[in-house]
Parts: C-alpha cells; sequence; structure tokens
C-alpha cells in the first residue's frame, strides 16, 4: 500500500545505508583494529578516503530528508503530489542527492595527508593545512549532515503530525453515503502507513545521530582538536565514540525497520519461522 516512489526512495535510501556500511564499517573502522598500518594510510587512498566515507554518509542523510518531503507533499496537497510523488520524479531527486552529496564531499582531498611518524605510516589531516579551512569543511559537514537535515526533517515531521492529530477531530456524519464510509477507512489505513514509516525512520535517524552531532563539533570546533583519539582517559572520546556507534547503527537498522513496518514482510516472516519451528521438531 506504499506509493511506487516511496518504495523507490526506501531502496534508494538502503542502497545507500549499505554503502555507509562498507565504506566506514567495513573497509576504515574494522580494519583500523585489524592492521596497524591500513590501506588508506598510503596515498592515494589517504586523499580519497574521506570522498567516499562522507558522500555515501551525505547521501544517507539527504535521501531520509527528501523521503521526508516527499511523504510530507504526499499528505499536505493532492496538486503538487502528481508532479512531485512520481517514480521519474523519484529517479532523478535520487541521482542527484548521489551526485551532491559526493559533490560535496570532494574539498576533503586537499584536507588529509600520509605521512610516516613514529615507525608508522598514518592517514591525518594535512598539519600545513590552514585552521580556517579544517574549520570551514567542518561547518560545512556539520551545516550539511546534520543542522540543515535536523531542522527540515522535525518542522515536516511536527507538521505531519499536527494535520494527522486535526483530522482525527474530523467524525463522518451519519448522513454519508455508505460508499464514502467504506472508501475513508482505506484512506486513512494508507495514511496511517505512510506516517509511521515516515516517522520511524527520520525520527530514528535523529535520535540516533543527535550524539555524533553534538560530540564531533566540540572536538572539531575547540581545544580537544588536538586531542588524542585514542586515550579513553578523557570523556569526550567515550561520548563520541558512542556517538558514532549509535550513528552508524541507524545505517545498520534502516533496512530492518523499512521492512518490518510492512504487514507483508511480517507475515512472510512469522511463516518462515513457523516452517523452521515444526521443521526442527
Amino acid at each position: 500500500m506504499l506509493s511506487r516512489s516511496s518504495t523507490f526512495y526506501l531502496m534508494a535510501i538502503s542502497v545507500a545505508d549499505t554503502l555507509v556500511l562498507i565504506f566506514i564499517v567495513v573497509l576504515e573502522l574494522s580494519v583500523k583494529y585489524h592492521q596497524q598500518e591500513p590501506f588508506w594510510s598510503y596515498e592515494p587512498w589517504c586523499s580519497l578516503r574521506d570522498i567516499f566515507n562522507y558522500g555515501a554518509c551525505n547521501a544517507s542523510t539527504w535521501l531520509v530528508v527528501v523521503f521526508t518531503v516527499e511523504r510530507f507533499v504526499a499528505l499536505h496537497t493532492w496538486k503538487m503530489k502528481t508532479k512531485i510523488c512520481t517514480l521519474r520524479c523519484a529517479a532523478l531527486t535520487t541521482a542527484a542527492v548521489f551526485l551532491f552529496s559526493h559533490l560535496f564531499a570532494i574539498p576533503y582531498y586537499w584536507s588529509n595527508a600520509s605521512v610516516y611518524e613514529n615507525n608508522q605510516t598514518r592517514c591525518i589531516y594535512k598539519p600545513e593545512a590552514s585552521t580556517q579551512f579544517i574549520h570551514a569543511l567542518v561547518g560545512l559537514q556539520t551545516l550539511e549532515a546534520y543542522i540543515l537535515p535536523f531542522f527540515i526533517i522535525l518542522t515536516l515531521n511536527g507538521l505531519t503530525l499536527r494535520l494527522i492529530s486535526r483530522s482525527n477531530r474530523v467524525h463522518i456524519t451519519s448522513h454519508l453515503t455508505s460508499r464514502v464510509n467504506k472508501v475513508m477507512p482505506l484512506l486513512h489505513s494508507r495514511k496511517r502507513k505512510s506516517v509511521v514509516l515516515l516517522v520511524t525512520v527520520s525520527m530514528s535517524f535523529v535520535l540516533l545521530s543527535i550524539t555524533r552531532a553534538i560530540t564531533q563539533i566540540i572536538l572539531r570546533t575547540t581545544h580537544m582538536y588536538s586531542l588524542d583519539r585514542n586515550d579513553y582517559n578523557h570523556r569526550i572520546n567515550i561520548a563520541a565514540d558512542t556517538g558514532t556507534m549509535l550513528s552508524l547503527s541507524n545505517a545498520a537498522a534502516n533496512m530492518y525497520l523499512y521492512a518490518c513496518t510492512q504487514s507483508k514482510f511480517r507475515q512472510e516472516f512469522f511463516t518462515c519461522a513457523r516452517q523452521v519451528y515444526f521443521y526442527c521438531r
């Protein structure tokens, strides 16, 4: 009972989340703790790493935003719905999000450098890079990945929930025809499913990302910028890693959230579970 455009957005978000898990969780974090000198410590991977990392992260974030906008339009206005909530528009919007997400990450190519110190090759911010350049990158990424998405999502979700709250106060009077009485529950069911999916996807993103947003702003804009991130005697390092874990868990859990909100998926899942149970017995 979801529109084709919504299904397309959900598939695109799943692709972006998978890229986040591949580039950040597997190729960066996991390799970092299993190899003393990961492959991305050397050029050209050191310069390219953050383009793929931030590109995937930005795409995942802004696909949630455009999906929120698409559902907001679908629930609020019928005139714009016929133009915006289409498969063609969803495909073009998704392509634009992936393109611009990676374009905005290109400046990170000039921010990193592969250096050899303490008998180890490391990929770090360029020592000769100006403080203004680094702060500009941090500010742009914070604005692009956290502040603007949070503002848009919270505003549109608030307006959507307000509309649903107002519509629930409208009662169907007894003089309405039986045909209308049959149609209204179906419309309410579709609206309810869209709202549940919208709120689940967007609010889980906000709640799981807020800790990382705050800790990254603190770490990269204060004197803690030069802090040893591997020294866990500092509480900010524990909070920052917790925020990173929560943010990445959002990408890992999203596909399950999309699937579990669909009744057909739940029916197939329970059917499969019962078959496995009877087979094991």
